[in-house]
């Protein structure tokens, strides 16, 4: 079994398909999916809210008001570091282990303390809020039986709505560890 397929495998011919391109590095952390919309456009308002800031920035120091101006530019600097992480956070992978990007903290595990990947149905959050339906979740377990947090859901801000991006991520990653394990 070969590792998923990415945008640097090429095909050069039936004898060696899938074979990677020269430049593509198995220890390079690379998220195995797309952002879902719901994270973008998320990030998309925020950015908008902070180019808005520096504008208002912009106007405070040439009317005269320095710390209104250098208030504005902080705020617009906040919200752009945090929009930023919220881009980063999900699970990636590399040849190294399993990487779980969460806002405020990353737990990173080598793929041979992973004993298990498998999609399992149970209460996920929906968008990270409180409220809880049942869904599915990709569970990682480590030596020890103690299991990751669930980062990869179908109705997290990545797979809302497209529970088809969600089977095809959760594949990839198991495809990711079944073969590095």
């Amino acid at each position: 079994m070969s590792l998923p397929h990415n945008s640097t495998t090429a095909f050069v011919d039936e004898l060696t398909p899938g074979r990677a391109l020269p430049h593509a590095e198995q220890d390079r952390w690379m998220r195995p999916y797309r952002p879902g919309p719901w994270r973008v456009a998320t990030a998309a308002l925020l950015l908008i809210l902070a180019s808005y800031l520096l504008f208002a920035a912009l106007i405070m120091v040439a009317a005269g008001s320095g710390q209104g101006g250098v208030t504005c530019l902080l705020s617009a600097f906040v919200i752009i570091a945090v929009t930023l992480r919220l881009l980063r956070v999900g699970v990636w992978v590399s040849g190294k282990g399993l990487r779980q990007v969460e806002f405020f903290s990353t737990s990173t595990v080598s793929w041979s303390q992973v004993v298990s990947v498998r999609t399992a149905q149970q209460p996920v959050r929906v968008l990270g809020l409180p409220r809880s339906v049942q869904g599915q979740a990709l569970v990682i377990t480590r030596r020890g039986g103690r299991p990751l947090r669930p980062m990869l859901t179908d109705h997290n801000a990545d797979f809302l709505g497209r529970v088809e991006a969600f089977d095809l991520a959760a594949d990839a990653i198991e495809g990711w560890a079944a073969e590095l394990r």
